[in-house]
Formats: C-alpha cells, structure tokens, sequence
C-alpha cells in the first residue's frame, strides 16, 4: 500500500509591489501596492519587509479611513514600532503614505484588493512609469 505525499506547506504570498524608479525629481506617486485585503495588521509586515532598505525604517503610515477599517494606533513589526494613522481625505482615497525620518515620504497607489488581474496590471505599470 503506497500513500500519497503530503502536499507541500502554503507559502506566503508574493508580495504585489511595483516602485517607480529612484530619480532626483519629487513624484506625486511613487509605486502601486496590491494588497491581499484590507486589514492592515495583516497586509503591513509584508509591504514593509519588501521595500528597498535604502527607504530607513518607516515609522508612520497613512491610509484612508474612509477605505481602511479601524487599526490599532501602533503596532510591532520586525521589532519596530510604526504608527499607524487613518486621514480622513477624499482627494487620495487609494494611497497609502510611508514616512521615514531623516530618510523621505513615499506615497503608493493602492490597488483595491478584490481587483482582478487584468484590470490591475495596467495600474501598477502606470504608477511605477517614468512618466508619472
């Protein structure tokens, strides 16, 4: 009697991150970021770990309150402490901001996380463009 292998154990999901190139010129996008869902405790450790280490440690980041569901006023990641606030702005409802002191601010487009592939392709291509 032969048994079947156990399948293999999940992996973490790729993380769906597209950063513009460096350049010298302020952009008022700097990337696109497709999270999995909306619950940020959850979606952060993953964004942070995948940003280029030049980017310091990011201390603070900004979501819509209006999009993003309530979380915690600070959490722990990596050993770290980042703030976490919720800006209640309609001008940028899919952005989400990261702030570095001594190092920079960073504001990504947030694909919406139910969005299909086709439709977000083309999106994170146009928010990692040079021609932002």
């Amino acid at each position: 009697m032969s048994t079947a292998p156990e399948p293999p154990l999940p992996s973490h999901p790729v993380l769906r991150l597209r950063l513009a190139p460096r350049s010298g010129m302020p952009r008022p996008i700097d990337g696109a970021w497709w999270p999995r869902s909306y619950d940020l405790p959850t979606e952060l450790p993953s964004l942070l770990s995948g940003l280029p280490r030049a980017w310091g440690h990011i201390a603070s980041v900004t979501v819509n309150g209006a999009t993003w569901p309530t979380a915690p006023g600070r959490m722990l990641v990596f050993n770290q402490v980042v703030r976490l606030r919720r800006a209640l702005a309609a001008s940028a409802p899919h952005t989400v901001v990261l702030l570095a002191p001594g190092r920079g601010r960073w504001d990504l487009l947030v694909v919406p996380p139910d969005t299909t592939d086709e439709a977000a392709q083309p999106l994170m291509a146009a928010a990692a463009s040079d021609d932002v």
